[in-house]
């Protein structure tokens, strides 16, 4: 077994040194073209830019076929990755780049204003260009820095939904132990082709779609654009994609796929979010050959935790059992382990859990607590070995001091035709402590009824569980990974308020 994650793929690579590793619309880039190019970047760093082992180096680009051999340069020269959310603005790359102590950026030519303005922000950061990494580079006599599975590899901020974001470290050794874990439960071989389609910078595409494939042999298939749709939907079917993991939203896309266009894929990954049952419902109506499983994760688990099995049972409404030598268990505030059907905080343990936050001792202990990494998301276990997520502990809303679980409101709202997506938050209420208020955003031509949606929910919800009203957008803010905001709708609230 490897100790790091770029004798990994030199491993894969030398076996199959022609084979495409990644498809790019009408591109293929070889195994061996990307060990080359992973050399070249490593030598770069090392010799021209002076970075030694243990630095941190940022990848801030958009998704292009540049970013593999980018990150393997990076873990050649024995330095740790820090992949950067593209839609980031200046402000908040530079405190990101400031905690990490980041003097060398690899970017793209997509925002070359962005970048000079970080560059002002932090004049001595050192940028390459990701143009600049030759097709085809010589032969490099450059000696790969040893690593242990102890050490940093890959240092991925936290979306920050309160507070600074928070960098999860993540070593070799975590990184490597997952990858293991899902080629087990997604029975991934060397024949597959992952189809990347959400940001290349993100944790799930980082370990799913191109860690596994690249190290077991496989292909990554690279979607170039999601919009316009038939562009998306040619490019995985030209290129013969066979797993897909993607966000809820994508999947609810094919499920309105024509009759007669049928999909190429064994499989088919829900991450970034719950899947709603009735996307999973009509995607199963279209698509009843093509297993979709929901799985759960997050970035300070590398980030696969559990996963519905790929042979099934698939049990809608679970994220399935944990994935091998991963433990998962349900606790209370003090570390109570509970019975099975009794919600509490998801906590994971095993070898896929962060050494903890760059530079934060404190909220890595409030996080790590006897070995157990507190999610901060509540569900329960099932008799028959599955987990529940019921939302976010801090998602959780009390009114008259009831635990409300705002995706229980919304799987329900997601039932009323028309509904395209949808997010429930708390609103301050002076009788009652709090009440649920409902975002929706609608099929195009569907005319919005609050009354009929506010009537639909009373048969279906207790009394205390009720929207107070229903407000509809054109669409729900999300982050860069399709995530719904809900700090912003909070916000949209508030702002409502002071201006009645």
């Amino acid at each position: 077994m490897s100790d790091n994650l770029f004798s990994a793929f030199a491993h894969s690579a030398a076996s199959r040194l022609e084979k495409p590793a990644l498809l790019w619309s009408r591109q293929q880039f070889s195994y061996g073209k990307f060990f080359d190019q992973s050399l070249w970047v490593a030598e770069h760093l090392s010799r021209q830019l002076g970075v030694h082992p243990g630095d941190r180096v940022a990848i801030w680009m958009r998704n292009r076929p540049e970013f593999v051999p980018t990150l393997f340069g990076i873990f050649a020269a024995g330095a740790a990755a820090v992949p950067v959310n593209n839609f980031l603005k200046p402000t908040e790359v530079a405190y990101m780049l400031a905690d990490a102590g980041v003097r060398v950026l690899i970017t793209d030519d997509a925002a070359p204003d962005a970048v000079a303005a970080l560059q002002a922000l932090r004049p001595e950061l050192k940028v390459i260009r990701a143009d600049e990494i030759p097709a085809d580079p010589p032969a490099s006599s450059f000696e790969p820095v040893p690593r242990r599975r102890s050490d940093l590899a890959v240092l991925i901020y936290t979306s920050g939904t309160t507070g600074k974001p928070k960098g999860a470290m993540l070593t070799h050794g975590n990184l490597l132990h997952n990858v293991e874990s899902c080629r087990q439960i997604l029975q991934i071989a060397d024949i597959d082709r992952m189809v990347l389609m959400l940001p290349m910078f993100h944790s799930f595409m980082l370990t799913v779609c191109i860690l596994l494939p690249l190290l077991v042999g496989g292909s990554i298939v690279l979607i170039q654009s999601l919009t316009p749709p038939k562009a998306m939907l040619e490019e995985l079917l030209g290129n013969s994609g066979t797993v897909l993991p993607a966000m809820a939203q994508i999947f609810r896309a094919l499920a309105g796929l024509p009759a007669g266009v049928e999909l190429p894929l064994r499989l088919c990954i829900s991450g970034a979010g719950p899947l709603p049952h009735e996307i999973l419902r009509a995607f199963n109506a279209r698509h009843p050959k093509v297993p979709l499983i929901e799985g759960y994760g997050l970035s300070e688990a590398s980030p696969v935790v559990s996963l519905n099995p790929v042979q099934g049972p698939w049990i809608p409404g679970t994220i399935g059992p944990p994935i091998p030598d991963v433990e998962v268990s349900v606790q209370d505030d003090t570390g109570r382990f509970l019975p099975d059907g009794e919600d509490g905080e998801i906590c994971v343990r095993g070898g896929n859990v962060m050494a903890g936050y760059w530079n934060a001792p404190e909220k890595t202990a409030e996080t790590i607590v006897n070995g157990w990494l507190r999610t901060g998301d509540i569900g329960h276990r099932r008799p028959d070995g599955y987990f529940v997520i019921t939302d976010r502990k801090k998602d959780m809303l009390k009114p008259n001091g009831i635990n409300v679980y705002p995706r229980e409101i919304e799987e329900v709202i997601y039932q009323f035709p028309g509904v395209r997506e949808c997010a429930v938050v708390g609103e301050p209420d002076e009788r009652r402590g709090e009440r649920p208020v409902a975002f929706v955003a609608l099929d195009e031509g569907t005319v919005f009824d609050e009354k009929a949606l506010l009537a639909f929910l009373k048969e279906r919800l207790a009394d205390f569980k009720l929207p107070r009203r229903a407000i509809l957008l054109p669409t729900l803010p999300r982050n860069a990974t399709g995530k719904i905001l809900k700090t912003s709708l909070r916000d949209l609230l508030v702002a409502r308020s002071e201006a009645a």
